[in-house]
């Protein structure tokens, strides 16, 4: 036990009868606690603080089917998105602007024109000019929709995507797929709509603006 600092000067050479014993240079004794025992390691960090660590880590592990620790995934932070888009028609030939891109699986997939809602602009001007971005179509409104939203997932965030849809009349402009996100364009009869478009929301819309064109003017 290190000397109490209350002892006689006699016991101490009682004790250490060469006398006081200096400091070994080749040893650290600042690392040594009370009972003489070293509490920092070789990387220089204390064991309290390693083991504090590791109880730390241990929380963020969870175990997987192999009986491993596993990670846990972290959770994903939610976005809320809000889109415009429509279905434009050319009322004189019955016919309907489409646009088509290509899926994952390299499947050209046929769905309505829409974008993202810019600064300053209402949801129908934004989805007159969607149209006319991915169509090459000028429209102008003719009715509201209906409204879709959905889930998914991109770098790491969870999106909510809301699409309000418009029903537009062709007033100018000529097919085009110049649009880099859009594979083709094409008109496609009214009475087809339903068989050519990929999504079942889509589709319905498809027979809502049907029975809005059939309704006396």
């Amino acid at each position: 036990m290190p000397t109490s600092s209350g002892r006689s000067g006699r016991d101490k050479a009682a004790r250490n009868p060469g006398g006081p014993r200096k400091n070994d240079p080749g040893k650290n004794n600042s690392g040594k606690n009370d009972l003489g025992t070293n509490n920092t390691g070789k990387d220089g960090q204390s064991r309290g603080g390693r083991r504090r660590r590791a109880r730390s880590a241990a929380k963020d592990t969870v175990e997987n089917g192999t009986g491993q620790a596993a990670r846990r995934p972290r959770r994903m932070r939610t976005v809320d998105e809000t889109s415009a888009g429509g279905l434009v028609v050319d009322t004189a030939t019955g016919r309907a602007a489409l646009i088509g891109r290509l899926d994952r699986r390299g499947r050209l997939l046929w769905s309505l024109p829409k974008g993202h809602i810019e600064a300053g602009e209402t949801a129908e001007q934004a989805a007159i000019r969607e149209v006319a971005e991915e169509t090459g179509i000028d429209g102008e409104l003719i009715a509201p929709l209906g409204v879709i939203d959905y889930w998914f997932v991109a770098e790491d965030r969870r999106i909510h995507k809301t699409v309000h849809h418009f029903l537009l009349r062709a007033v100018g402009g000529e097919l085009s797929d110049t649009d880099v996100e859009v594979t083709e364009v094409g008109w496609v009869p009214l009475t087809e709509l339903e068989d050519r478009l990929a999504y079942a929301d889509e589709r319905r819309l498809a027979r809502r603006a049907g029975d809005l064109l059939s309704e006396p003017a």
